[in-house]
């Protein structure tokens, strides 16, 4: 009768399946039955039956790259399959593992879920739903002790971005942007929370849950705890692009006062962000990283041409006002600084020949690309080579030293004739057109700065890698507009912390959030004063040489800031 049972209550995962479906299918037992037998779901029966139908030979085959051993998730298992049976979700297992002897990620309990056959659960109305893990202090400004206060954190690393953002004097750019906000979370801290979940380099699917009691994030914003995602997103709802573009302005200006934006001359480009969903009410915009036509929203950037660090957003571009952003930006630009930016580079699809006609009658010199077609491309093809003249590029290469050959065209939707500067041996097929309404400058002058403006596409790849500028959707539903603003600040502040750690100067954001900001700590929190103890890291030694400021902190009271770190350990 004991061996028996190894057939009637098989323990390992795929007997398990190999009993139900020999049931099902041999025996004749209803779905509902074998259900009841082996302790599946109805609907998950069915599934098994449906993937084994499909393709008998592969469905009991268990193997799969990688380790063997998940040491975590076999400790967590019997809690995970417990807490299952009772009715909780992926979400609710999470986090009643946080604080218990055997946490587990949400994929390592979806795993677990997954091998024992449980489908994910449907979704329930509030009252069906298990209590969730309720925050434990509220959400309001943090109140100072008396004595000091220790508290563990796994956002030890976000406060070294805290003095980039006291240097850019972020309250009082608050301030006069008027943001708004409540009595018990200022505007100050309601931006600097948003702020926190867009540095910390996690995705922002459902984080915002598993983070808001960390004592890190919540001493970042001047908060006891992050606000509810909620709450994150009706915020973000109550701004306006007037609003947001006022935030900008005020950042901008802040960013010329520390060296961070020159302001001589701007690199615009568009980024569609892609939305994943169905009946949803945005235009169709070219996404090319998907080579399609497809619903997303439409924004555009502005990158400083010295700094390359990013200096205006706009997410609320439409098809019918897109042609007009560069003319919009200008405009922005004058009421920060007074002047419209002394040059615009932008490839040939950010707007139109009337475009450049709006930009010239202001007085904007710009520098673009022009659109070929193949009888333009014959004309300059046939031209003697004594038309062409050799130029020298201050760059290295093979493709240093092109040929140039200048005229005088006309583009339509534009009526002032514009200087063309056709440019051959850049290793392309056939020559690339320069279109600039500068005609003072040297063509190699123009032909090297163009070529700069790649850099602007390499910053918004690493706004997606790090800031998750193209997660559209999330447990924050948050307005576009402000994400975006937010990728702005959030790409300033770390290219202050970059420039002060030796041999980073040009590191991107993630590489900066993998080896410095993801650090774990600890922070105490005194009368005078906060200290932020970070843990020891193989990298901890060029943070212990980086030029780390202690400063006061406006809202914080004025308490200082002053990091310890590790003093490594001696041979």
């Amino acid at each position: 009768m004991a061996k028996a049972r190894f057939f009637t209550a098989p323990a390992h995962v795929i007997q398990r399946r190999y009993e139900a479906l020999r049931a099902y299918c041999v025996e004749g037992v209803t779905a509902a039955q074998v259900a009841e037998r082996f302790g599946y779901a109805a609907s998950t029966v069915v599934a098994m039956v449906r993937d084994f139908r499909a393709d008998p030979g592969a469905f009991f085959v268990a193997y799969r790259p990688g380790p063997r051993v998940a040491p975590a998730k076999e400790a967590a298992r019997a809690e995970v399959l417990r807490r299952r049976a009772a009715g909780s979700s992926v979400t609710e297992i999470t986090l009643a593992l946080a604080a218990s002897p055997t946490p587990l990620n949400r994929t390592g309990v979806w795993e677990i879920c997954r091998e024992e056959g449980y489908e994910r659960l449907p979704t329930r109305a509030p009252s069906e739903r298990p209590a969730l893990r309720q925050h434990q202090r509220r959400t309001r400004v943090t109140r100072w002790p008396k004595l000091p206060v220790t508290s563990e954190t796994s956002y030890a690393g976000l406060l070294l971005l805290v003095p980039a953002l006291v240097e850019l004097d972020l309250p009082t750019v608050v301030a006069r942007s008027r943001m708004p906000g409540t009595g018990e979370v200022p505007a100050l801290c309601s931006v600097l929370s948003l702020l926190a979940l867009k540095a910390i380099g996690a995705r922002r699917v459902s984080h915002v849950d598993d983070v808001a009691l960390d004592a890190g994030l919540g001493l970042f914003a001047g908060l006891e705890s992050l606000p509810k995602a909620t709450a994150l997103g009706t915020y973000s709802y109550r701004l306006s692009r007037a609003r947001t573009q006022s935030l900008l302005a005020e950042l901008a200006a802040a960013a010329r006062r520390t060296g961070q934006i020159a302001g001589r001359s701007f690199d615009l480009d568009f980024h569609a962000i892609m939305h994943f969903g169905e009946d949803v009410a945005l235009e169709t915009h070219y996404v090319p990283r998907r080579s399609q036509r497809t619903e997303s929203v439409l924004t555009f950037f502005a990158q400083d041409g010295d700094t390359h660090n990013l200096a205006y957003a706009n997410a609320t571009c439409t098809k019918a006002s897109q042609s007009g952003e560069a003319l919009v930006f200008a405009h922005h630009w004058r009421a920060v600084t007074g002047a419209h930016p002394g040059l615009l580079v932008f490839d040939s699809k950010v707007t139109t020949g009337a475009g450049l006609a709006a930009l010239d009658a202001e007085g904007i010199s710009f520098l673009t690309l022009r659109a070929r077609h193949a009888e333009l491309t014959r004309t300059l093809e046939a031209l003697p080579d004594r038309e062409w003249n050799t130029i020298t590029l201050d760059r290295r290469g093979p493709y240093n030293r092109p040929q140039v050959h200048e005229d005088t065209v006309s583009v339509r939707g534009c009526p002032k004739p514009l200087r063309q500067i056709a440019v051959r041996g850049l290793g392309h097929d056939h020559p690339t057109l320069v279109l600039t309404n500068d005609r003072v400058s040297k063509a190699a002058q123009l032909v090297d700065r163009y070529a700069h403006r790649m850099t602007i596409e390499h910053r918004l790849e690493e706004a997606i890698r790090s800031f998750h500028l193209d997660a559209l959707s999330s447990a924050v539903a948050l307005n576009v507009d402000l994400d975006t603003t937010l990728t702005v600040v959030a790409q300033l502040a770390y290219d202050w912390l970059r420039r002060r750690l030796p041999g980073y100067e040009t590191a991107t954001p993630d590489t900066i959030w993998r080896r410095f900001i993801s650090t774990k700590g600890s922070v105490v929190l005194g009368p005078g004063e906060v200290v932020v103890r970070l843990g020891e890291r193989t990298y901890s030694p060029v943070l212990r040489s980086a030029d780390l400021p202690t400063i006061e902190v406006p809202w914080w009271e004025g308490r200082r800031l002053r990091f310890e770190l590790p003093v490594g350990k001696r041979k």
